[in-house]
């Protein structure tokens, strides 16, 4: 994928096989895949009434992908606190032990209690972890 200071509407071709021959739409399964399908679809955000058909089928193509993308990702609202915790937790490659020291626990058994369900995620850990997640603690709490 080129980069974004080498992507430009001007430069885009306006049939949608030369558009496909640039970056061809797939499902995207991880975020190299959407950060690709974000920075093509940027290209075409805020010129709409400038698109050929091909140009908007493509477009629109693309932001249905990263639609779904996002759905998907976003099951996660849905799960308990603590389910999402693990998801965090297994997305940074962090373990129980690491949680441990997030929460500046004096046991290293803190975090991996939380995860089986030993220990409640307190209002004071939901504010570390939204801090440390850049979340809404609220998010932690069930």
């Amino acid at each position: 994928m080129k980069t974004k200071a080498n992507l430009s509407f001007a430069a885009m071709p306006k049939d949608y096989e030369a558009l496909c021959r640039l970056f061809l739409p797939r499902p995207i399964h991880d975020k190299t895949d959407y950060a690709n399908t974000v920075e093509m679809a940027e290209v075409f955000a805020g010129f709409e009434k400038m698109m050929t058909v091909d140009q908007t089928d493509y477009f629109d193509h693309l932001c249905t992908l990263i639609e779904r993308y996002d759905a998907e990702r976003m099951k996660w609202r849905k799960v308990s606190g603590v389910g999402l915790l693990q998801h965090l937790l297994d997305d940074h490659g962090l373990s129980g032990a690491d949680l441990s020291r997030i929460l500046g626990a004096s046991s290293r058994h803190l975090g991996p209690m939380i995860l089986r369900g030993e220990r409640e995620i307190t209002a004071e850990h939901a504010r570390v972890l939204g801090k440390h997640f850049a979340l809404n603690p609220g998010v932690f709490i069930e």
